[in-house]
């Protein structure tokens, strides 16, 4: 069940059999999930976080007049709201972009996990430091990047972090957004993410079609990017 953050965990650190076992002890309840479903709500108060199985969600704010800024994409393996366990609450919401799978994980098994377990504790919050440097560099994306580069960048962003848990390699990855979705992530209208894809594809670099981002420079991407996978602290160190 959740072999993929098991994966994301064992590309950072070790994780010991009686660790796994813990951690597999989390969760109370597996649901399916329907496309475009809120399932944490701004302000409300949590008492269990949501580990992501299969699909996509995001974290979102939106305005009174129904605009809506997406700040960051969950793939499967992430722990989407693991920050909930201390704040009890998210400034934020959390909703669904494609049918999903997700575990919930009650607080009080987490605080229990954590306590018996303290390496295991300092991985729970090493994953929330990596969320924290990818809303950092989405707003490096929002303030300074060219629309070029934001789509670039993301492209490359979401294919390190699928490529962990199997589901990318460097012809690309399955990607079910549309360019709505895309543009409320950048910052963009939909019609200028539709003129940045057939930019990126007409520079031989990545074609999006039918949902699947097929890479065809990766390296060309990166430059286009300026990416720098760093954020995402991929190499294994004891912690």
């Amino acid at each position: 069940m959740i072999d993929a953050y098991l994966l994301k965990l064992r590309a950072r650190d070790a994780v010991s059999e009686e660790e796994e076992e813990a951690i597999r002890s989390l969760f109370s309840e597996v649901k399916e999930v329907a496309a475009d479903k809120t399932v944490v709500r701004a302000g409300e108060r949590l008492h269990f976080s949501i580990m992501l199985l299969d699909g996509l969600l995001c974290r979102y704010k939106d305005l009174r007049d129904g605009s809506r800024q997406i700040s960051e994409l969950h793939v499967a393996g992430d722990f989407a709201d693991l920050h909930g366990f201390t704040l009890k609450k998210l400034d934020h919401s959390v909703m669904t972009l494609t049918p999903c799978r997700i575990a919930l994980a009650p607080h009080e098994r987490i605080r229990a996990v954590a306590t018996e377990h303290p390496h295991l504790a300092r991985l729970f919050w090493l994953t929330t430091n990596i969320d924290a440097a990818i809303h950092r560099e989405w707003v490096l994306s929002l303030g300074r990047r060219t629309a070029l580069a934001r789509v670039a960048h993301l492209f490359c962003e979401l294919r390190e972090r699928l490529a962990i848990v199997g589901l990318a390699d460097e012809t690309g990855f399955e990607l079910s957004l549309t360019q709505t979705d895309i543009a409320e992530c950048m910052g963009l209208t939909p019609v200028h993410v539709n003129r940045t894809l057939r930019e990126l594809r007409e520079r031989g670099l990545v074609e999006f079609r039918s949902r699947r981002v097929t890479i065809l420079d990766l390296a060309g991407l990166k430059r286009v990017a300026e990416f720098d996978p760093g954020y995402l602290d991929l190499e294994p160190e004891p912690r």
